[in-house]
């Protein structure tokens, strides 16, 4: 009996082309832990995880790695014991480091043929979309997700037909003004902002979750392809 025996079922001999990919995924909160697990668990076996962040006791209303006993803890340390879990055949670089627009290149030793961004920097999902059209690596980006309540509000769209999202917003422009060609595509809510804050975004448990696990379906759809067909 194969681990992935229920997979195949579905993507037939694409399984072997599922296991063959290389991901990497930049954000191992409440949306990029959920993305990692959904790939691993989907026969993705060859993997870079990014965070630099310890654990900390509010990451525990939405963070998949995260228990009482490992506050403190690097989130790629604890997510590299879960992965291991899971599938022991996987292979994991860690990346434990806070990735900026000085050393953002080197994570790009490596080739990939996915990146999933669910980093908070701005300024890094503006320059992964510009290095995703540059080395023609497919990009999943996460806009945001706190401040929301409704998961089924969440799509897998091009950032072009965005709305009330302010970050969104801000790589629309870029994208605009640098006149970036072909589809730049985001897992996006259209749900109005759900309260007004200040200095604190507030996050729930389930929209992060979902904007992981569509990151995930958009990597493995692309990958099988028209296998339904």
């Amino acid at each position: 009996m194969s681990q992935f025996e229920k997979l195949e079922l579905l993507v037939k001999d694409k399984i072997n082309d599922i296991y063959k990919k290389n991901v990497l995924v930049i954000g191992l909160g409440g949306v990029g832990s959920y993305a990692v697990e959904a790939l691993v668990r989907s026969g993705i076996q060859n993997i870079t995880i990014v965070d630099n962040d310890t654990i900390s006791l509010s990451n525990l209303n939405r963070q998949l790695m995260t228990y009482q006993s490992n506050i403190g803890k690097y989130k790629t340390d604890e997510l590299e014991k879960r992965i291991l879990e899971i599938n022991p055949k996987c292979r994991i670089n860690k990346v434990t480091e806070f990735i900026t627009l000085d050393n953002i290149n080197e994570l790009f030793k490596e080739d990939y043929d996915y990146i999933v961004d669910a980093c908070d920097t701005i300024t890094i999902k503006l320059e992964l979309i510009r290095i995703s059209k540059r080395k023609n690596i497919k990009l999943i980006s996460s806009m945001g997700t706190g401040n929301k309540m409704d998961p089924s509000r969440l799509k897998i769209i091009d950032i072009r037909k965005t709305s009330y999202d302010p970050i969104a917003k801000i790589a629309r422009k870029m994208v605009k003004d640098e006149k970036i060609k072909g589809k730049v595509m985001v897992v996006c809510s259209d749900e109005v902002p759900y309260t007004k804050v200040s200095n604190v975004i507030p996050s729930n448990s389930f929209v992060p979750a979902t904007a992981g696990l569509l990151c995930a379906s958009f990597i493995i759809n692309d990958i099988v392809g028209d296998v339904y067909v």
